[in-house]
């Protein structure tokens, strides 16, 4: 054999020797699962998945394998696999529902590292009982729709973030504008939408009148915060929008509320920044998007949409804390603004996006969010709390009254509260 071959066998021998070495440094990762909410929308799924394959490709000890799950059925597959203990390592959760699942033992506090999280939006971190247990990459944000040229035609003043129309400000634009005969309804808010949407939307106008639906300091009442005097006057204005008929019923037909602006059925709507660029597309720099009106204890909007958590019975908690502050990179964060069109959770993020940045066509969304954003109850008895006022606030659209609802919706929530023993809170 002469010397050529020989040295041409030894150099195939070495990488055959370095091939198969590497193998087992291929296969090292340990396996981390993730669940997520968002079946079925195809621009979040691919920043996510795209997200993933970056973190897996960034180091050798973990990769994590993405399971989606329709919205509907997702919060029920979580308290099923939960009771079965098969709770994925890495959890997608909606913020005002990571409290229950936090006090039920689904979760565990992350452990980031320290700054992680400086620079973000309030409403995108998840903290209950003083712990943070979820970070979002994203925050949602509500404004009230309107078109500059009709404001400008029926002389109604334009307000600010500073300086926003007042209660009776607004009573009295809603009024103009249904009697120009222009529109089917002066203002949309949104009844097509039921579920947490109500809760969501609404709830910020009962606290904008000084009201709220439970007792922040405690998290044991809601007597005299939501049946109170602001509570009531915050029903019967609720309840004369749709007695005068300036706002659709609670038979809302869907596709009015997804088109009804944009066709010029509502000379005003009550919607959220994922729906801002439909209004961009269809009217140009007419569109404008303004803050909610004060009422008197100033304007408040919602905050906090799904966040990203660690499972308490993951065996790899290090590996979920690793990915998730790796998602939380502004690169990411902005990705899932350009394409899902919802505020950057950090301004240095809102600065990079094309939506987001300084005079951008949604810079105000993150003014609004900064400014105005409150999370909603952080209790663990979310989740009833929520379905008591849904209940309250339709059934005082459709003409109950105000306040029989309101205490009716009291005496639920304390049940509530009672038959769980307070969620922790206080002795009961």
């Amino acid at each position: 054999m002469n010397r050529i071959l020989m040295n041409r066998i030894l150099v195939m021998l070495l990488l055959i020797t370095l091939l198969l070495s590497a193998a087992p440094l291929a296969s090292a990762q340990t396996e981390l699962s993730l669940w997520y909410h968002g079946a079925g929308n195809p621009e979040e799924r691919a920043v996510l998945l795209n997200v993933i394959d970056d973190f897996n490709a960034s180091q050798s000890d973990w990769s994590v394998v993405m399971e989606e799950f329709p919205q509907e059925s997702y919060n029920s597959s979580i308290v099923a696999a939960a009771l079965s203990g098969d709770l994925p390592d890495i959890i997608d959760v909606d913020g005002p529902i990571m409290p229950g699942w936090a006090w039920s033992g689904y979760m565990a506090p992350l452990n980031l590292s320290e700054g992680a999280l400086d620079g973000f939006l309030p409403g995108a971190v998840g903290v209950y009982n003083g712990e943070v247990y979820a970070v979002g990459l994203w925050d949602a944000a509500v404004a009230i729709y309107a078109r500059q040229s009709v404001l400008e035609a029926n002389d109604i003043r334009i307000p600010t973030l500073e300086d926003p129309w007042t209660g009776d400000e607004f009573d009295a634009i809603l009024e103009t504008l249904q009697a120009t005969g222009n529109f089917e309804n002066a203002f949309d808010v949104g009844m097509a939408w039921k579920g947490e949407w109500y809760t969501y939307a609404f709830s910020p106008f009962l606290q904008s009148f000084g009201g709220d639906m439970i007792d922040r300091e405690t998290y044991l009442t809601a007597e005299g915060v939501l049946n109170g005097e602001a509570g009531l006057a915050f029903g019967e204005w609720w309840q004369s929008l749709f007695e005068r008929g300036l706002v659709p019923g609670t038979s809302q037909d869907g596709a009015d509320r997804d088109t009804g602006f944009l066709d010029g059925k509502y000379a005003l709507q009550w919607n959220g920044n994922w729906a801002a660029r439909a209004a961009l597309e269809a009217f140009g720099d007419d569109a404008l998007f303004l803050p909610a009106p004060d009422f008197g204890n100033g304007s408040t909007i919602g905050a906090a949409s799904f966040q990203f958590g660690i499972s308490s019975t993951s065996e790899h908690p290090d590996g979920g804390n690793a990915f998730i502050e790796f998602a939380i990179q502004d690169e990411y964060l902005v990705d899932f603004s350009n394409f899902g069109g919802l505020a950057p959770a950090t301004a240095s993020a809102a600065a990079m996006s094309d939506l987001y940045y300084e005079g951008g066509p949604l810079e105000v969304f993150f003014g609004l969010s900064q400014a105005q954003a409150l999370v909603r109850p952080v209790t663990p008895g979310y989740a009833n709390l929520s379905l008591s006022f849904e209940k309250a606030v339709a059934d005082i659209a459709n003409g109950a009254d105000v306040q029989d609802t309101l205490d009716a919706a009291v005496d639920e929530i304390e049940q509530d509260i009672e038959d769980n023993g307070g969620y922790g809170f206080g002795d009961m």
